[in-house]
C-alpha cells in the first residue's frame, strides 16, 4: 500500500516504528498532488518546500520524545479560511488573493505542537458560502468518484483531497453542513463538533455563531484522533470550553452498541429525499440495530423551519462579518478607485464572488429597521423552538441518524443554475449549526450510479464520545468507508 492511501493512524504507528520517516510521507503527499490535483483541483495553495521544512521540524520533535500525540508525522491538509502565519489564506476568494496571516490559529498551534504536518491549503467555496465549492475564485474542485459532479462544499477541496489520496487526513469548517455534506458527496467520514468545542481563533468567520473547525478522514478513528488534538478550551476564543475527554482505546473498545437508543426523525424521510438514500439510510439503521442498539422513528415538525432560519441568521452574521473587507486594511483593492468611496464600493463589487454578494445583501435586508423583526428576531425566536426540540428527543435517544442530503452529488453546473435547491439541500444539517451540536457523517452505501451516501449520527452537545464509538462500531462491521474511487 502507497503512503499516502493509508488511514492517517496506519502512517502514524509507522513512524512511531521508525518505518517511515516524515519527509517519506510528505512526499507521498506531494507527489500524489503532482499527478492527481490538475484533474480533481483539491488544492489552492501548495508550497513543497514549506513542506518538507514543516517534515523535518515534526521528525526532529518525533525523535526527541516531544511528540506523542496519535497522529505525530501525518501531513494534514488546510481549508483555505484556517489561518497559517505567512502563508496565503484568502478564503478561496479575489479579496483575499494575497493575504498572509501574522498568526497561526489556534487549531495550527495545537496539530504544530503535536508533530502534525500542516501541508497545503485546499480549495472551497468563496467564504465559505456554497453547497458545491463551486464559487471558489480558484475554479470548481471536481468529485473524485466522478469528475462531472461536485464534491460538495464549503469543505469540498478537503473532502475531495482525502478521497482521492491526495491527503490522509484534513482540517476543514462546518456553518450548515460543510464538513458533512461532502463527507457523503465524496464517501469519506468528518465530524462536524459541538459548538465552542474547538476554538475558531484564527478561523475567518463566515456567521460566528454558527461556524466549527473539524477533522475530514478516511474513518472515524482518524476523525477521532484528530478531534482529540484540536479540541479544547483556548483563551482567545470566549465562545471556547473543555468537553467531555475521551481516548481511542474508548473509540476502539466500543465494539457494539448495546443499551445505545436511536432515534430517527420520520419529517427527514419525506418529500425530496432520494429512494437510493433514503434506503442506504434505513438499511445502516438495520445494521446499527443487529450491533445490538434499539431504533425507533418520531417526528420533529420543526424541521420544515431549518432553511429559512439558518439563512436569515447565517447572512445576518456574514454581512457583519464581511464587513471588515473593505480595500483598505489589506486585500484587494481595486485599481480603479479614484477616491474613498470608490475603494469601499469597487474594490468589494470588483473582489466578491456572486454568492458572497447575495448573502451580503440578504443580511442586510434581514438586519434593516423595517424588516429586523420581521425576520432576524423571529429567526432567533425559532432557533430556540429547534434547540427545544432537540433537547425533548435527546430524553429519550442516545444520538440520533439521518441522511446528510436529500441526494448524492450534483452535477456540476446544476447547483448555482438553481440556487433554492442548492439551499434546499442543506436541510438535513442546518439544525445541527442551529442547535449547536456534535454530529459524524460517513459513508453508508451508494446509488445507483455509483455515487457515494452518508449518514450522520448527532450527538448531545459535548459527546462526540457517543457518536464516535457508534461510527468506529458500524465502519467495524461494514466496509463503505473502504470503497475508492477510480483514480487517474
Amino acid at each position: 500500500m502507497k503512503i499516502n492511501e493509508m488511514t492517517a493512524l496506519e502512517l502514524a504507528e509507522k513512524i512511531k516504528c521508525r518505518e517511515i520517516s516524515c519527509t517519506d510521507a510528505v512526499e507521498a503527499v506531494s507527489k500524489a498532488i503532482e499527478e492527481k490535483d490538475e484533474k480533481y483541483n483539491c488544492y489552492v495553495h501548495f508550497d513543497s518546500n514549506v513542506a518538507f521544512e514543516n517534515a523535518e521540524k515534526a521528525q526532529k520533535m518525533i525523535d526527541n520524545g516531544k511528540a506523542n500525540s496519535p497522529l505525530a508525522g501525518v501531513p494534514v491538509a488546510i481549508k483555505d479560511n484556517i489561518c497559517t502565519k505567512g502563508d496565503i489564506t484568502s478564503c478561496a476568494s479575489k479579496i483575499l488573493y494575497n493575504f498572509r496571516p501574522p498568526y497561526d490559529a489556534t487549531v495550527i498551534k495545537k496539530i504544530n505542537a503535536a508533530g502534525i504536518i500542516p501541508c497545503g491549503k485546499v480549495n472551497m467555496d468563496e467564504f465559505a458560502m456554497g453547497s458545491t465549492t463551486e464559487t471558489s475564485y480558484y475554479g470548481a474542485t471536481k468529485n473524485p468518484w466522478n469528475t462531472e459532479r461536485v464534491p460538495g462544499g464549503s469543505s469540498g477541496g478537503a473532502a475531495a483531497a482525502v478521497a482521492a489520496d491526495e491527503c490522509l487526513i484534513a482540517l476543514g469548517s462546518d456553518t450548515g453542513g460543510s464538513i458533512r455534506q461532502p463527507c457523503s458527496f465524496c464517501g469519506v467520514t468528518g465530524l462536524k463538533p459541538t459548538y465552542g468545542a474547538v476554538s475558531r481563533y484564527g478561523l475567518i468567520a463566515y456567521a460566528s455563531s454558527l461556524d466549527q473547525i473539524g477533522p475530514i478522514g478516511k474513518n472515524a478513528l482518524d476523525v477521532a484522533a484528530m478531534f482529540s488534538v484540536i479540541s479544547g478550551k483556548d483563551e482567545k476564543d470566549a465562545t471556547s470550553m473543555n468537553g467531555n475527554p475521551f481516548t481511542l482505546e474508548d473509540i476502539k473498545n466500543a465494539k457494539d452498541l448495546k443499551g445505545k437508543k436511536i432515534g430517527i426523525p420520520s419529517d427527514y424521510f419525506g418529500e425530496g429525499i432520494s429512494k437510493d438514500v433514503s434506503e442506504s439510510v434505513m438499511a445502516a439503521a438495520k445494521t446499527l440495530g443487529e450491533l445490538g442498539a434499539e431504533t425507533e422513528e418520531f417526528s420533529m415538525p420543526i424541521v420544515k423551519y431549518a432553511i429559512p432560519t439558518y439563512y436569515i441568521i447565517a447572512c445576518a452574521e456574514a454581512c457583519s462579518n464581511l464587513s471588515r473587507f473593505d480595500g483598505i486594511k489589506y486585500g484587494y483593492k481595486s485599481p480603479k478607485a479614484e477616491n474613498l468611496r470608490d475603494v469601499y464600493f469597487k474594490s468589494r463589487s470588483e473582489g466578491f464572488g456572486m454568492e458572497v454578494k447575495k448573502r451580503i445583501m440578504l443580511g442586510n435586508f434581514v438586519l434593516s429597521s423595517g424588516y429586523f423583526d420581521a425576520y432576524y428576531k423571529k429567526a432567533l425566536k425559532v432557533k430556540g423552538l429547534i434547540v427545544k426540540a432537540f433537547n425533548e428527543a435527546f430524553e429519550k435517544y442516545d444520538f440520533l441518524l439521518g441522511p446528510v442530503a436529500p441526494t448524492t452529488a450534483l452535477k456540476i453546473g446544476k447547483g448555482l443554475s438553481d440556487p433554492l435547491k442548492m439551499y434546499l439541500g442543506d436541510i438535513y444539517t442546518v439544525m445541527i449549526n442551529i442547535a449547536g451540536l456534535p454530529s459524524l457523517a460517513l459513508p453508508c452505501g451508494f446509488d445507483s450510479e455509483n455515487m457515494p451516501v452518508g449518514m450522520q449520527l448527532i450527538g448531545r452537545p459535548f459527546d462526540e464520545k457517543t457518536i464516535l464509538s457508534a461510527g468506529n462500531a458500524y465502519q467495524s462491521a461494514t466496509d463503505w468507508h473502504k470503497k475508492k474511487p477510480n483514480l487517474i
